[in-house]
């Protein structure tokens, strides 16, 4: 049988089914057949088709598996498939085996977060009042329960809660206040940070906590007041005085039986200023909670004309305060508070207060001194400085308000370098401690917001796109402010030479005998009356209860500390205190690259620049 198919050159072309059946057959019969016998030439294409298979010298190639057979080919790929998915395979789990793990949960947490969870418990021990379940402090009660009641006819109905101030039970409002709006200012520029460590519903509670009280110690309903409250308790005992008060007396809070006196002002701008100033922030704080913020402003605006009309020191006439909490002036709260009532309410009055050249003159702005630069809870010139510096860093407003800013924004940058080891304003202890009080006992209050200061106004020029800053011709990193602020808080975590943790229940090494009341009477159903405490005051054995998170006094100039319960210019903790090393505290924690909240303070500030008008309308012919 044959069968013809069609040639291209003409005529048909047979091909045998039997010359085709194999490979095999087919050569043998090209090998036969006399190319010469051939009737015509054969062109090239044609020769290779017939020529092709005899050239073919090379047989395909089988691998015999026993019961079958492949292509050698086949087989190899097959094989080295196998065996680079397993040696794949392989690797991938030596990887999943050796490299570490990462959770979803945070990375470890740097020593700045772990200190920042004890710090602000330290807040939890200090509360007055009816205590919250969660308090979270076990050998601590209800307390102050009956403080501000029972007086007929005055401005206020109770002035149940607050924070007690130290290591007594004695609530002072204007550290309070100042302690609150540093807590405010923290939150307001480092919220994400605060949310980052866990702790920012936390430290929200315990900025309401304080400013609940504070819309109590004067008619916050009303537009104009005459009176508020600067304080609760009483610790005077000059004279050798002997009546049960709340520093003669060694008592649990919980146990105080004796009376304690309410202490009201009629003109103390400081004091109102500053509250104003803690009311104003917190304000910011909680402006998602509408009408909570908008309570808190209409107090700030009250105490903060209170404060303008009825001019004075809360702490003049020889006042128990001038012992304790004695204020130099109030020219700076003025400033400060109208800032922070500036940032709350958008109004610009507040503003052109705050930058009045003849306030900022009063304030020292001007001048220099000693205390320079040093914020605290007496002075806030240096925080309002740098509070106001913001403003032109990321608003710019122009005339008329440019030249007092640039003076502050020159004055803080000035201050920021009095910070740094190689200028002289301020000593240092051997240790590497800061002497911003000059040697004077309880230095590290002052050292935390110096902190605070120096990293926040790193953060400032990190988020205006500014590398550094000058002092005279040199120019700084803003690195090197980050570096004043980790040595001094590292100092107060245990880099000293007596390699001591200044607060309490930080490390394994740090001090024992809290002055504090509280934490050095224990907790065991016996009520020890006013004397009846001093023996635990006096006892030389570790207080029982640990104060978590308490900043103690700090050491002296050389460095030395002696943990001593009576010796409270070594021991005693302040919330003013506790509240600058929050500050600093959240400021150096976590990422360095979440920075501050560039924004959210100015929510309230109306745009700089009237609104342009809106293009005309295309023209039409």
């Amino acid at each position: 049988m044959s069968m013809y198919g069609r040639d291209p050159w003409g005529g048909p072309l047979e091909i045998n089914a039997a010359d085709s059946a194999t490979d095999d057959d087919r050569s043998r019969n090209l090998n036969d057949l006399d190319r010469a016998a051939l009737s015509r030439p054969l062109d090239e294409t044609q020769q290779s088709w017939l020529l092709g298979p005899a050239e073919q010298k090379k047989k395909k190639k089988y691998v015999d598996l026993g019961c079958i057979i492949v292509s050698r080919k086949i087989f190899v790929w097959t094989v080295g498939s196998i065996v680079a998915a397993a040696l794949l395979v392989g690797f991938i789990t030596l990887i999943v085996k050796t490299v570490p793990r990462h959770h979803h949960s945070h990375a470890p947490a740097d020593n700045y977060t772990l200190a920042l969870h004890k710090a602000l418990m330290f807040f939890n021990a200090q509360r007055s009042g009816k205590l919250p379940k969660h308090n979270n402090v076990s050998w601590r009660g209800s307390s102050g329960l009956s403080d501000g009641k029972g007086k007929q006819g005055s401005f206020y109905k109770d002035l149940v809660g607050g924070y007690y101030d130290a290591g007594d039970a004695i609530k002072f409002h204007f550290p309070a206040s100042f302690a609150m709006t540093m807590l405010s200012w923290s939150v307001i520029e480092y919220s994400a940070k605060y949310e980052a460590a866990g702790e920012l519903n936390h430290v929200k509670e315990l900025i309401k906590w304080g400013s609940d009280y504070f819309l109590k110690t004067f008619n916050s309903s009303a537009d104009t007041i005459d009176r508020i409250v600067a304080q609760v308790g009483s610790g005077d005992t000059s004279g050798g005085s002997t009546t049960p008060n709340d520093h003669y007396c060694w008592m649990r809070p919980e146990d105080i039986d004796y009376e304690r006196p309410v202490t009201e002002c009629s003109s103390c701008s400081d004091l109102a200023a500053e509250m104003a100033a803690a009311l104003a922030s917190a304000s910011i704080v909680f402006k998602d909670n509408k009408a909570y913020s908008q309570k808190l402003v209409h107090g700030a605006k009250t105490l903060f004309k209170f404060a303008r009309g009825q001019r004075g020191r809360y702490s003049a006439s020889g006042s128990e305060a001038a012992i304790f909490y004695n204020s130099t002036s109030y020219w700076d709260e003025f400033i400060w508070g109208g800032a922070w009532l500036y940032y709350a309410t958008g109004n610009n009055t507040y503003l052109q207060l705050a930058t009045m050249p003849g306030l900022a003159k009063h304030a020292g702005a001007f001048w220099g001194g000693p205390d320079y630069g040093v914020l605290s809870w007496d002075n806030k010139l240096a925080g309002a400085q740098l509070l106001l510096s913001r403003l032109r860093l990321f608003l710019s407003p122009g005339y008329p308000y440019e030249e007092i800013l640039r003076t502050f924004h020159n004055q803080t940058s000035i201050i920021m370098c009095s910070y740094l080891p190689i200028f002289t304003k301020f000593n240092r202890t051997k240790g590497g401690m800061i002497e911003l009080n000059h040697g004077r006992p309880q230095p590290l209050q002052y050292t935390v917001n110096a902190a605070f200061l120096a990293t926040l106004y790193s953060d400032y020029l990190e988020a205006a796109d500014t590398p550094g800053w000058y002092c005279g011709p040199n120019f700084y990193s803003t690195d090197v402010l980050r570096d004043f602020a980790k040595t001094q808080i590292d100092y107060i975590l245990g880099k000293n030479p007596r390699k001591m943790s200044y607060i309490v229940g930080f490390g394994n090494h740090y001090p024992k005998h809290v002055h504090h009341r509280g934490a050095s009477i224990p907790k065991n159903k016996i009520r020890y009356n006013c004397k009846g405490g001093w023996k635990w005051r006096d006892t030389s054995k570790p207080n029982p209860n640990t104060l978590v998170g308490a900043m103690v006094a700090g050491p002296d100039r050389h460095d030395g500390f002696h943990d001593v319960r009576t010796n409270y210019n070594y021991t005693e903790p302040t919330i003013a205190g506790n509240a600058g090393l929050v500050a600093a505290l959240v400021a150096l924690s976590g990422d360095k690259t979440t920075g501050i909240d560039k924004n959210t303070i100015f929510s309230a500030v109306p745009p700089m620049f009237p609104t342009p008008p809106p293009p005309p309308a295309p023209w039409k012919p």
